[in-house]
């Protein structure tokens, strides 16, 4: 039996309150970091709708402004309901999803990828849908995960923060196997990763945060 790859994702993004978001860039960015935090955001967002294979993008947010600046680039905004952490709140986005669309095909994807080029994560999600199970994108660092996909009838049961390949290997979910696709897996954390994604080159909200910020080697 053929397998239908021919459905578009439904995507779900987090977002912490800005003045707590990207903690661990205080020490590169300063007082920047919340306004580099909603341009990550921002960016990401708008290369996922950019994208052939994304049907919506859903952000789970509390934060007001962050979420009036999403919503104007067309993505649906709901409130961090659950207030339980990560996974909570991309359980609860895809929940949300699946009330729009009980067949939908959803995704979590990090919202601190402001390299995103919407061919590649095409790419990535062309790749999830030949399967039946699970899959997901590893980080640049191989430790982490940037993109989780649920195809139609599958629960996202997500496990991300930290060592999250492992958690996501260890429950079943395949690894997409890409190489080719440097600004799906480029996260950003830490001022390394900020310096990495700028190599790559960044969206134009991130650039503007980021002009005239010395990230230092």
């Amino acid at each position: 039996m053929a397998i239908d790859v021919t459905w578009k994702w439904s995507l779900v993004v987090p977002l912490k309150p800005l003045a707590v978001a990207k903690s661990r860039l205080a020490t590169a960015a300063g007082a920047v970091r919340p306004a580099l935090a909603l341009a990550f955001a921002l960016d990401t967002v708008a290369a996922a709708l950019a994208c052939a294979e994304v049907a919506d993008v859903t952000v789970v947010t509390d934060d007001e402004r962050a979420g009036a600046e999403l919503a104007a680039l067309g993505a649906f905004v709901v409130p961090d309901a659950p207030a339980a952490g990560l996974n909570a709140a991309l359980r609860y986005g895809a929940d949300r999803v699946r009330a729009r669309d009980p067949y939908a095909a959803v995704a979590a994807l990090n919202g601190d990828l402001p390299a995103l080029r919407p061919a590649e994560l095409a790419l990535v999600l062309r790749e999830a849908a030949g399967g039946q199970e699970r899959a997901f994108l590893a980080d640049a660092a191989g430790v982490g995960t940037t993109l989780l996909a649920a195809p139609r009838g599958s629960a996202l049961s997500p496990a991300f923060g930290g060592a999250s390949r492992a958690r996501h290997l260890a429950t079943g979910a395949r690894e997409i196997a890409l190489r080719r696709v440097p600004s799906v897996r480029q996260d950003v954390d830490t001022g390394d990763d900020l310096r990495a994604a700028l190599a790559l080159g960044v969206g134009e909200r991130t650039a503007l945060a980021a002009a005239g910020l010395l990230i230092a080697d």
